[in-house]
């Protein structure tokens, strides 16, 4: 799959790719390999690295081998330090804005490492005992959560700040759900309902 994406990424204006590929990273061991074998591909400091400390969070910015790093949700409110960010910084940080996860978490990393552990065909001894967790992800709970990140905060907050990269959570919780998502943040709020329509409709979805 690297050697596939990294196709037309030498400098993102081929034909088949106008814009570069990159990954999305947890394993310095991934880093180095990546690194030495393709190249031409962008890396990304995950978010499943769990940076709620703003200073290593920092020094992890400040890391020439990635284009992008996403800190903790938590961080995201963190405005008198994100400040101190430089501009170039700055430009390097993707905010994940509709996290649904309880805010006091402690025990992300291992919910992290249980999912990915469930990709590989795994079962891990690894259950969520956060608040309201049996629910599993609710839009209108995400907006809730202290760390969310609307709209309005991209336009008037974050934007005016030098922040530009955000993150939106929950490719896998179904279409349904991933349409509200591309709705709030990428529809305006008058075109939603025809938005909704012409999928509807043009798909024939019977919700009944």
């Amino acid at each position: 799959l690297c050697a596939l994406f990294e196709q037309g990424s030498e400098d993102g204006n081929s034909d088949n790719n106008s814009v570069k590929n990159g990954v999305i990273v947890h394993s310095e061991l991934l880093v180095d390999y990546l690194k030495q074998n393709y190249p031409n591909l962008y890396l990304v400091s995950s978010t499943t690295k769990v940076l709620t400390d703003f200073h290593e969070f920092a020094e992890e910015v400040k890391r020439k081998e990635f284009q992008y790093i996403v800190p903790d949700f938590r961080l995201n409110k963190s405005f008198d330090q994100l400040n101190t960010l430089t501009l170039s910084g700055k430009d390097k940080v993707e905010f994940l804005c509709n996290e649904c996860c309880y805010f006091g978490c402690k025990d992300r990393k291992e919910c992290y490492e249980a999912v990915s552990r469930r990709n590989l065909g795994e079962e891990p001894d690894f259950s969520c005992t956060s608040p309201g967790a049996e629910e599993g992800y609710r839009f209108s709970k995400a907006m809730k959560n202290p760390g969310f990140i609307s709209v309005e905060d991209i336009q008037k907050i974050y934007q005016p700040m030098g922040f530009s990269n955000y993150k939106i959570e929950g490719r896998g919780l179904g279409s349904a759900l991933v349409l509200e998502f591309l709705l709030y943040y990428m529809t305006k709020p008058e075109y939603q309902l025809q938005v909704r329509e012409e999928i509807y409709l043009d798909n024939m979805l019977d919700l009944f």
